[in-house]
């Protein structure tokens, strides 16, 4: 598994559709839009289905074999 550490750097929170943008996971906040709707992006270990939910410090995603933790 290929694990990701997504820094907020002072940032409350990052919406899902773009930390799957800016960690390099698909083109565009768009595709990250898609890859959500397709029930492939989990949150703590949940589906989630919310593609612009709030990700905050702490939460951990995961598409695929990538897991994604945000720190604060």
């Amino acid at each position: 598994m290929q694990k990701i550490t997504f820094p907020l750097d002072g940032h409350p929170h990052v919406e899902l559709n773009q930390l799957l943008k800016l960690c390099g996971l698909c083109d565009s906040g768009g595709a990250g839009k898609q890859l959500v709707a397709e029930g492939l992006v989990k949150v703590d270990g949940k589906p989630e289905s919310r593609k612009t939910c709030k990700i905050g410090a702490g939460q951990k995603v995961a598409l695929g074999d990538v897991l994604i933790t945000v720190t604060g």
